[in-house]
């Protein structure tokens, strides 16, 4: 088997419009960077229930570089996640949308970030140099204020920790466990993958509307979702405080 650099993963969940742009906004891409890297491209359909699938056959028909799984039933974006991981083969994962509200033609950009130095590159909307495009505010507000606590909890420099955009280095996503199926999975990773020493990179970019389709994310589920997991981040850093506190107690 020949030796892959580069695995591109995209999750989508009934995405039929958004998936029959891809051969005019992902596949140049793909052709550029496949002048000075070997690609492969892993879309997961996870339990799509519209013409999806139907259009993902067209494509993987069309480019040999694109390999396809598929969910029978929804499982969420964290599972579809794992199932790309699990069939990755690059040195470098990178996991987008399918719905381009991070532009493909971002990749190289994403990419050149990826140095010896670092193990994640993950798009940062959030950030002094990143920006919002007409995204409807209900979910900037979500989005937004998840990444600034998840950033108070850790005490990180990271300013965006719900974007898909990423680069990960594969020692990560092999580490790292998907422990949530849905929407969550994305900002377990990267808090995850910082508490276990992983050097993360911010790219700043602009987050844009989606053109075709509707968001998947359920609003009220995921703010909750959020919020009991950052508990459980609270408590487990409160244990590892008491634990050194008591530690450094009976070395006194």
């Amino acid at each position: 088997m020949n030796s892959i650099d580069l695995s591109i993963v995209i999750p989508c969940f009934n995405e039929g419009e958004n998936v029959m742009q891809l051969e005019h906004t992902l596949f140049p891409v793909v052709a550029q960077l496949a002048q000075q890297r070997t690609v492969e491209v892993i879309i997961v359909d996870d339990g799509s229930t519209d013409d999806t699938a139907t259009h993902l056959f067209a494509l993987a028909e069309k480019y040999p570089v694109l390999r396809l799984a598929h969910h029978r039933h929804n499982c969420g974006i964290g599972r579809a996640l794992k199932t790309g991981f699990a069939l990755a083969r690059g040195e470098w994962i990178v996991t987008t949308d399918a719905d381009a509200t991070y532009r493909f033609e971002e990749l190289p950009a994403l990419l050149e970030r990826c140095d010896p130095q670092v193990d994640i590159v993950t798009a940062s909307p959030y950030h002094p140099a990143g920006g919002v495009d007409n995204v409807p505010a209900y979910r900037l507000a979500l989005s937004r204020s998840a990444s600034s606590l998840y950033r108070i909890i850790l005490h990180g420099h990271i300013h965006t920790y719900t974007a898909l955009f990423r680069a990960y280095r594969k020692e990560v996503v092999q580490t790292v466990p998907v422990r949530f199926d849905g929407f969550l999975a994305v900002a377990q990773l990267l808090t995850e993958a910082s508490l276990q020493g992983y050097r993360i990179a911010e790219y700043p970019t602009v987050l844009h509307v989606r053109v075709y389709g509707q968001s998947k994310a359920r609003v009220v589920r995921l703010t909750w979702a959020h919020l009991r997991y950052m508990a459980s981040l609270i408590g487990q850093r409160l244990t590892q405080g008491s634990a050194r506190t008591r530690l450094s107690g009976g070395r006194s």
